[in-house]
């Protein structure tokens, strides 16, 4: 049987081929096994067009899921019309694939360009987004899910759901308003009533899979069904609560890592943060609503679950009370089901969270992205940091290239998750630790993407 390619297909396939072959030694594959193209698309949002970008596989779908066992032998094709790069978000590929410049081993992908990819990935509920700019901001990001086989044999409906804070603004004009102290910049909260400690941009919505409470993603599930629930936090800067409402859940992972399954209400999640939930649906019709309400706001966002005849109701964007702040009441409650083997530190260091919401003068050790210090690093050390917050502003805080377990929160030691971003409170601290065991640069920045771009980040360096 003949097949007819589409212009596209074949113009796909040649970058492909193209970007597998100026692999470096060792990098190459025989063949890319996917493409992922940066383009652009176009959504509605509160009744308006809105164009944004996206990041989608060869059935135009977002993101990749990988199989159980399969590499990420992957084709990165830019067309959405000027330079960027893809960071992949909780995976720990060698340093030279990470998709970041600022470290020096990678280059900006040229508009009509492409770059290759392949490593083996870490399972689990991973993302992948712009570390170029501010693209983030305008939904350059997409779900990056690596299936195991225990998982397939669970037979449990998978259903990916990627959270965003939205504006129709230029974001490079919303951070000049904020380091330039707010006004016209719009850095305060203002029409959703929100705090200006927890939440220090005014975003116009916020969305689930591109889409707002008044147009939501519908997921048809079985009566009695069993589903495992993904959600990923690919706010800019926005921490939600979560709230599955009527169905009773349990977290079984967290940033792609499992922990004990714990039964939750609803629960805080930090920007950049993923978080796997099953729910086991009663017998009979029903929709269920799955809610993200920002913290300290009204505002929320969500999807649906809902049986095949039920009755889907109108549900409101924003709710009758404000959220509270999200904090580290999950962290505290949560144990890895994998944690680290027990050994000695080899270090043990203390990282500063300092600036404020006055200059906008966010940094590390008082220290901003261009004058950085690096955290040094020795292969084969047991390394602690001590992340401590000098603000009164929560900060998550993420590393490249590691998962680490949490140790302690507040001073009080536990057994915590694994993962690669945690959230450090206000006027707090969280003690990590993780194995040097992945060399290279590796970035460690706060995933509010305004702190970072104001200076908050540095590197873990191995000498």
């Amino acid at each position: 049987m003949n097949k007819v390619f589409s212009r596209r297909q074949v113009m796909l396939a040649g970058a492909a081929t193209a970007a597998f072959s100026t692999l470096p030694a060792g990098r190459a594959s025989a063949a890319p096994a996917r493409v992922l193209t940066i383009g652009r698309r176009s959504i509605e949002v509160n009744g308006k067009a809105a164009s944004v970008f996206a990041i989608e596989g060869a059935d135009g779908g977002p993101g990749a899921v990988l199989a159980p066992g399969e590499r990420f032998a992957t084709s990165l094709v830019n067309q959405c019309g000027e330079p960027t790069i893809i960071h992949w978000h909780g995976q720990t590929p060698p340093v030279r694939q990470d998709g970041v410049t600022e470290t020096g081993y990678e280059t900006l992908i040229a508009n009509g360009a492409a770059q290759g990819y392949d490593f083996a990935p870490r399972p689990g509920t991973h993302w992948m987004h712009s570390h170029q700019g501010l693209q983030e901001q305008q939904l350059m990001a997409a779900p990056l899910i690596v299936r195991t086989a225990a998982e397939m044999r669970e037979d449990r409906q998978d259903i990916v759901v990627l959270l965003h804070d939205f504006t129709f603004r230029n974001p490079a004009d919303i951070l000049a308003g904020l380091t330039g102290g707010g006004g016209a910049g719009g850095g305060m909260m203002g029409n959703m009533g929100g705090n200006s400690d927890l939440n220090d941009v005014d975003f116009d919505a916020y969305l689930a899979n591109g889409r707002t409470l008044a147009d939501p993603e519908v997921f048809r599930v079985e009566a009695g069904g069993r589903i495992r629930l993904r959600l990923i936090n690919g706010a800019a800067a926005t921490a939600f609560w979560i709230d599955t409402g009527a169905l009773p859940g349990r977290i079984i992972a967290v940033d792609g890592d499992a922990v004990q399954p714990l039964a939750v209400g609803p629960f805080p999640l930090a920007a950049a943060q993923r978080a796997d939930i099953v729910l086991d649906l009663p017998a009979g019709e029903g929709a269920y609503p799955i809610l993200a309400r920002r913290e300290g706001d009204v505002a929320q966002t969500g999807i649906i679950l809902a049986t095949p005849q039920a009755r889907i109701a109108r549900l409101e964007t924003v709710a009758a009370m404000a959220a509270g702040p999200c904090g580290v009441e999950l962290e505290v409650l949560l144990r890895g089901a994998q944690p680290l083997l027990k050994r000695p530190f080899s270090r043990v260091t203390q990282v500063h969270l300092t600036g404020g919401m006055m200059g906008y003068d966010w940094g590390i050790d008082g220290r901003q992205w261009q004058n950085h210090q690096p955290i040094v690093v020795k292969q084969g050390e047991r390394v602690g940091l001590d992340i401590i917050n000098d603000g009164m502003m929560a900060h998550p805080m993420h590393l490249h290239g590691h998962h680490f377990q949490v140790l302690a929160v507040n001073g009080t030691a536990l057994p915590g998750a694994m993962r690669d971003t945690v959230l450090v409170p206000p006027m707090g601290s969280v003690r990590i630790a993780f194995d040097a065991d992945n060399p290279g640069r590796w970035l460690f920045h706060c995933h509010n993407l305004y702190h970072m771009a104001a200076g908050m980040m540095t590197e873990l360096r191995y000498v």
